[in-house]
């Protein structure tokens, strides 16, 4: 099968290459205006697909020239779409007079609800017509069926993407985003249409999928995505929706809100001449975790007029996340290989794929996903299932039932204890009432339930230690936070390979973020072995090292 990507050789281009190259039955026509560009791309991309190299204007591109190349779809992976023009559907028109399947990743929201004027003629032609087939709008959708499957009336849909700072930005994004900010968007609020204005409203927000460390505390910025306009057509009843965008590193965001405010207070027209600033800046400028992520998040009435709120959560790892908006166009074009193509006509194409179509793959990555249930009247009992969602119910039964605390419970077992060696590990140790070293020594942890805290008696013979975890809030939300007097550690859990794993995020004194040189890490984890509770606990510093490392086993005391 024959397709025909334009734009090819561009950032989104080239991922989508990479992602359909891998099905054997397809023959990918990098197209686009620079032909050493496309035979570069062509010489590069791995998997068993063929490849070839094309020089072709997408302004230009003929329906007898689809036809003599025999073109079962084409993508148009250019952009940006929002600068279009006057010729912004002429790709679509050369489809639709050659009978070709046409889909785009347009992001921009009047083309993505503007390509519906071409429906009864795809239908004629029996061919489909997507416009919007990335993360905005059909990912999202997606995901709002999912969540709303049993709520009748939903009300509020809001959603942001948080790209790593490691991904690497294209030019026509950019200039897209360069274009719009500051600029009016229209949105539903109060249930009425509404005039917000790009990257001028901020959000915060934690994406956290549960058992997985979330990502950091996140600004989102208002994004004109297509979305804005089609899901209030899908869900009549919404009262607001909101979309958003998380560059990071922070500052660069900033920087880019204070420029919308430039053009929003009509000091200067556009961004769009400062687009390549923007695009050295961005890619140039980058630390933090390479890691990004999405979350969707809706609001409304169960059929008994109660209130619902649930949110959808992505993380993706390293370079996988760029890979997720292209997955719309793999999906689709992999039911087409299957004979299960989208029905015909010209829309956006919001309602041609589901979760369970993503799922598939980003099972073959580093990509996880999560619900998160946070309806009024919902009763968690244990600050641990309350962050850990339901990842709790895939614990052991006795990593459970160690955190299932209702008002008060004791743990009675054995343990073995190693100290650091030196002077400040052995003080440190001592000031923290840590235990001294011992091949085997009696242990007891008492957890006692106080105003939706717990407070942990920690006993290993004589010796006592005693701390409070509570879950985070704001900037710390989702993470559990552990308490020593003055001090407050950050811990995210992550549940992995059967275990309970705790990961130091970061510490304050007296309210006082720490540096990375002061906040302890070490390997600390529980399991079940042999129907028992089973910890390790590990205590390091960077500059000094081990502190103290305990690991033994707890069962429920007499």
């Amino acid at each position: 099968m024959n397709i025909l990507i334009l734009g090819a050789y561009g950032v989104f281009g080239t991922r989508l290459c990479e992602l359909l190259a891998g099905y054997q039955q397809l023959c990918l026509l990098v197209g686009g205006r620079n032909l050493p560009k496309a035979q570069a791309l062509c010489s590069a991309l791995p998997g068993p697909a063929k490849c070839e190299p094309l020089l072709v204007d997408r302004d230009r591109l003929k329906a007898e020239d689809l036809q003599r190349m025999q073109i079962a779809i084409v993508i148009d992976a250019s952009g940006p779409f929002q600068a279009y023009g006057d010729t912004r559907y002429n790709a679509v028109r050369a489809c639709l007079e050659a009978g070709v399947n046409y889909l785009d990743f347009a992001d921009g929201a009047d083309f993505v609800e503007g390509i519906s004027v071409f429906d009864e003629q795809a239908r004629q032609r029996g061919i489909f017509v997507l416009s919007g087939a990335s993360s905005f709008p059909v990912l999202t959708a997606a995901v709002v069926r999912m969540l709303t499957r049993d709520m009748p009336t939903v009300q509020c849909i809001t959603g942001g993407i948080a790209p790593s700072p490691f991904a690497v930005v294209g030019k026509n994004v950019i200039r897209a985003i360069a274009g719009y900010a500051g600029q009016p968007v229209q949105l539903v609020r109060d249930g009425k249409t509404h005039t917000g204005h790009a990257l001028m409203e901020i959000r915060y927000y934690t994406i956290a999928p549960p058992g997985y460390a979330p990502l950091r505390h996140t600004r989102f910025s208002l994004v004109e995505v297509p979305d804005l306009q089609v899901l209030p057509k899908l869900w009549t009843g919404l009262t607001e929706i909101w979309m958003g965008a998380g560059p990071t590193p922070e500052i660069l965001h900033r920087m880019l809100n204070g420029m919308a405010c430039l053009v929003r207070w009509r000091l200067i027209s556009s961004l769009a001449p400062f687009s390549l600033l923007f695009f050295h800046a961005i890619n140039l400028l980058r630390w933090g975790e390479h890691r990004g992520g999405m979350y969707v998040e809706v609001r409304g009435l169960s059929a008994e007029q109660q209130p619902m709120h649930r949110s959808w959560h992505l993380l993706a790892e390293g370079e996988d996340g760029p890979y997720i908006p292209c997955m719309a166009l793999q999906a689709i074009v992999k039911k087409v290989l299957r004979h299960q193509p989208p029905a015909p006509g010209a829309r956006p194409a919001t309602n041609d794929l589901e979760v369970a179509d993503y799922d598939a793959l980003f099972a073959q990555r580093t990509i996880y996903t999560g619900v998160r249930e946070h309806s009024p009247g919902q009763q968690i009992q244990g600050v641990f299932p309350l962050l850990l969602g339901n990842a709790f119910n895939h614990l052991p039964s006795a990593v459970k039932a160690a955190h299932q605390v209702q008002q008060q419970q004791t743990l009675a077992g054995r343990a073995s204890v190693q100290r650091g060696t030196g002077f400040c590990a052995n003080s440190i140790a001592t000031l923290f009432g840590f235990p001294t070293a011992s091949p085997d020594i009696a242990v007891s942890v008492q957890m006692q339930q106080q105003n939706g805290n717990e407070v942990w008696h920690r006993r290993f013979d004589t010796q006592r230690f005693t701390s409070t975890l509570s879950t985070g809030a704001g900037p710390l939300e989702w993470l559990l936070v552990e308490r020593f007097g003055p001090l407050r550690f950050h811990i995210a859990l992550v549940v992995a390979e059967k275990k309970l794993h705790w990961v130091v995020r970061g510490a304050t004194f007296l309210g006082l973020p720490l540096p990375r040189y002061l906040v302890p890490g070490g390997n600390s984890y529980e399991y079940e072995s042999q129907g028992r509770f089973h910890f390790h606990v590990e205590v390091c510093l960077p500059l000094i090292g081990l502190i103290v490392r305990y690991q033994g086993w707890l069962e429920p005391a007499a």
